[in-house]
């Protein structure tokens, strides 16, 4: 049996207020992704998405975009965050944001570090993924109308990196 390949996305967002020198910050967090996964014999790490930004809205977070479009392209297959934070400002971005990556044609995966509550959907000892899924499917069930506004929203500004 040949042992699944992860092709790692590391993902950060900084808040603008906390930024000093940006060029710094890019290198530090790069840095970190670069050490934990540098010599990981399942995967690769395959890029570093940073988002310094004051924005909690999705598609207004150009890194993000990025890395969904990556993962949609079967690029990235396996997402890591410090925190489940980084990934959605609120629930109901949170709940959208994992309704798309976990219905992508390819399996994406995620791993949070968060100290309490952590995500590894691919350990899955309390059937996180499913819970995950089933969460989002019962938030989208109560307004699917700005599910698919959202959603929209986030195709449209994927586009525009894409055309870039």
């Amino acid at each position: 049996m040949v042992e699944k390949k992860y092709k790692i996305g590391g993902y950060v967002k900084r808040a603008k207020l906390n930024l000093r020198n940006e060029k710094d910050i890019r290198a530090f967090h790069r840095g970190i992704f670069e050490s934990r996964f540098g010599g990981f014999e399942d995967g690769e790490l395959i890029d570093v998405y940073i988002d310094i930004t004051g924005y909690k809205e999705t598609s207004k977070r150009p890194e993000m975009l990025r890395l969904m479009r990556d993962c949609a392209d079967g690029k990235v297959n396996l997402i890591f965050a410090e925190t489940k934070g980084y990934l959605a400002a609120n629930t109901r971005e949170f709940c959208y944001w994992l309704n798309f990556i976990f219905n992508l044609n390819d399996r994406v995966d995620i791993i949070t570090d968060d100290d309490q509550f952590n995500i590894n959907t691919i350990t899955n000892t309390d059937s996180q993924r499913e819970a995950l899924i089933k969460m989002a499917e019962d938030y989208i069930y109560l307004n699917p109308p700005d599910h698919q506004k959202w959603l929209a929203g986030v195709i449209a500004s994927i586009a525009l990196l894409e055309d870039a």
